[in-house]
């Protein structure tokens, strides 16, 4: 079977992680799978990676790879959504001391939180 790694959802965000500023690279379909690097491209090439190489383990070991996250073109992407006052600032500060818009990180946690969701059906 031959994947497409690129079709897979990857996010790459930059942070502190164990006391180092870095970027960490996440795929959806795989959550519990980060890599990080130095630069935003080295993250995206690990975890393009690491797509490749987990279909070929999961292959040996007669596991399904979790299928890409199919776009939905019937909707538009957009959402507007209502918070409380502190949660919506503490959400503002984590992007921000992230280096992040507030969306892309609202993105970042629901892409994480999505991912997980469907691989725990597999």
């Amino acid at each position: 079977m031959m994947i497409d790694a690129s079709e897979y959802t990857i996010t790459v965000r930059k942070g502190h992680f164990d006391g180092e500023e870095c970027f960490e690279a996440r795929i959806a379909e795989l959550p519990d799978v980060a890599e990080y690097a130095d630069s935003f491209e080295e993250a995206y090439a690990l975890a393009i990676d690491t797509i490749e190489v987990t279909a070929v383990l999961f292959a040996e070991q007669g596991k399904l790879m979790p299928p890409p996250i199919i776009p939905a073109d019937d909707y538009s992407g957009r959402v507007t959504l209502r918070l409380s006052k502190s949660l919506h600032r503490m959400l503002a500060k984590t992007a921000d001391n992230e280096g992040v818009s507030l969306n892309q990180h609202l993105t970042n946690i629901l892409n994480y939180y999505a991912g997980y969701a469907q691989s725990a059906k597999h």
